[in-house]
């Protein structure tokens, strides 16, 4: 039975091992838990199903008991009264609902024996499915933790990376050079102002020296 078999894969499937497989195990346990879910449903539905296939096999193989039970009594009857071919015809009578009813207790074993096995697929199912949600929020949270771990050494992995702590060395060094060129220019600009000053003066004194030594001289 197709049912019964997917319910038995079901059954069997070990939840940490399809985690450690899945790509998004969160998605996975969900998806495993609607899985249980459904056929859960389909199984309580095919259990009803049995037992009322059942409860008509029985009553039918009762039926057929009970005619087994008033042919014979008419064919003791037919004997009663000397009447030997109705009692030949009430014996065939007979014969053919006792296999009638043979047959249906045959069925009806075997309807419970069946009704047994969807029993007990369900127990089963509603254990394992009792078990997916209980662990469900565990499992989730661990493959939370583990994937942040993971992210966590990725970063450090990132930051011991000698390439790029070289890269950023390199960046540093250019950025001081650049601030000492600016500081450099900025001193030579200054410097600059400084001496034409300096030759202000200078020219200004020797002018006023020279104005001095005109009068001196009465020129």
């Amino acid at each position: 039975m197709a049912l019964l078999e997917r319910v038995s894969t079901l059954v069997r499937a070990n939840l940490n091992d399809l985690i450690d497989k899945a790509e998004d195990p969160e998605k996975m346990i969900k998806q495993v838990i609607l899985d249980m879910q459904n056929q859960l449903l389909q199984v309580k539905t095919q259990v009803a199903i049995a037992i009322a296939d059942q409860h008509l096999l029985e009553k039918k193989k009762k039926e057929n008991e009970d005619k087994v039970a008033e042919w014979m009594r008419k064919a003791e009857l037919s004997v009663d009264k000397k009447q030997d071919d109705l009692a030949r015809a009430a014996l065939q009578r007979v014969e053919s609902y006792r296999e009638l009813s043979d047959s249906f207790a045959q069925q009806v074993t075997d309807q419970q024996a069946q009704v047994e096995n969807l029993k007990t697929a369900l127990r089963q199912l509603q254990a394992k499915l009792s078990e997916a949600e209980g662990r469900a929020d565990l499992l989730i949270a661990q493959q939370r933790r583990a994937r942040a771990v993971n992210k966590a050494s990725d970063a450090k992995l990132a930051m011991s990376d000698t390439s790029k702590l070289n890269t950023f060395d390199r960046m540093k060094r250019k950025v001081s050079y650049t601030q000492a060129v600016g500081q450099a220019k900025s001193e030579m600009a200054a410097d600059n102002v400084e001496d034409r000053l300096a030759e202000l003066e200078k020219e200004d004194r020797i002018e006023q020296l020279l104005a001095e030594l005109k009068t001196k001289r009465g020129a």
